[in-house]
């Protein structure tokens, strides 16, 4: 981490503030789990600090500690616009990009605290007093670990803190399979089990609390997936309609992608989700190797995110999203067979 970003934090730091911890749209393991465990760690230090989300996350990471304590933009606006005038610093967390908060962005725009970005994803944008980027991290709850090392924290890291930021670091990582995860990462994982996060626990509460729903609407993903050998791709479709027959939950979906990357030979994979209240198209897209996601979520979908995973949305219906994605296949061919 870059030391004068984090001279500078700890001079913001350095007197009790009220603080906004904020999370990104649509929060998953990492935004809810690195927020959280800051939120935690800086009342520890005797700040005010609240953590707010843009919109609800799933009800898979409803037993976090303090997640009852999370002010939903969507559900109390007026309440997280008073936090957010009061707040003396604000933390935003799990996105570089303010627009990636919704319609708490433009409360974020016209906010007069100082702002500070903690986040892993590449390109950050320049909106904060202090920036601390790592595009090589496996999560933003990892990022949270180490800067809380960096501030001489670690005494504050209770077992509370430490269930949060094992719960984001597990989840953004696949449970460690991914190849942002690291020898570094494991040594963060070991430490916080020595501080009582119980990863057994935290694994069965994410991934074995499943509804009949939802392993049906598994089955119906994979009976849609469509594979293109020529492009080593692989892509899922799933409709509003199909949503609505399984009744469909906030993170149903989470982790779908995956199984369409796990054929053999398939570089690319898609999951294209229809979504009739905010009239888009959601897109996820994972990869294997150098063939860069973000670049194609940038360039082609109105998003981004890592090299190997990365999200967008069309405002186009879903028929027309997956026309767009076939159109224009072709064009990365030689990389996507040139990549191991």
């Amino acid at each position: 981490m870059n030391q004068d970003q984090i001279s500078l934090l700890q001079q913001l730091l350095d007197s009790p503030k009220k603080i906004v911890v904020i999370g990104h749209k649509n929060p998953d393991g990492d935004a809810v789990g690195s927020c959280l465990g800051l939120s935690g760690y800086l009342n520890s230090l005797g700040h005010n600090s609240r953590v707010i989300m843009p919109n609800d996350f799933p009800k898979f990471l409803k037993w976090l500690p303090d997640c009852d304590k999370v002010i939903i933009y969507e559900q109390q606006q007026e309440r997280a616009q008073r936090m957010l005038t009061q707040a003396d610093l604000i933390f935003t967390l799990d996105f570089n990009a303010l627009n990636r908060t919704g319609d708490l962005g433009v409360l974020l725009e016209q906010a007069q605290a100082d702002f500070v970005m903690v986040d892993h994803h590449q390109q950050p944008d320049d909106y904060a007093k202090v920036t601390i980027s790592d595009p090589t991290m496996s999560s933003t709850a990892e990022m949270v670990f180490h800067l809380i090392h960096a501030l001489e924290g670690e005494s504050y890291i209770d077992a509370d803190l430490a269930t949060n930021l094992y719960t984001g670091i597990m989840t953004d990582t696949g449970s460690f399979r991914f190849p942002s995860t690291t020898a570094v990462t494991h040594r963060a994982i070991a430490s916080l089990i020595e501080k009582g996060a119980n990863g057994s626990d935290i694994h069965r509460a994410i991934y074995d609390t499943n509804r009949p729903e939802k392993l049906k609407l598994l089955g119906t993903a994979l009976e849609n997936m469509v594979h293109l050998p020529e492009f080593r791709t692989a892509y899922i479709t799933l409709s509003q309609k199909e949503l609505d027959d399984h009744n469909f939950k906030k993170g149903d979906t989470e982790g779908f992608v995956n199984y369409a990357l796990s054929l053999n030979e398939v570089i690319l994979a898609a999951i294209f989700i229809e979504n009739k209240q905010e009239s888009i198209t959601k897109i996820s897209l994972r990869s294997t190797g150098s063939f860069s996601v973000n670049e194609m979520a940038r360039t082609h979908f109105n998003g981004g995110g890592h090299i190997n995973a990365a999200g967008g949305r069309s405002v186009k219906s879903l028929p027309d999203t997956v026309a767009d994605f076939l159109a224009i296949l072709p064009t990365y061919q030689n990389a996507l067979n040139d990549t191991n």
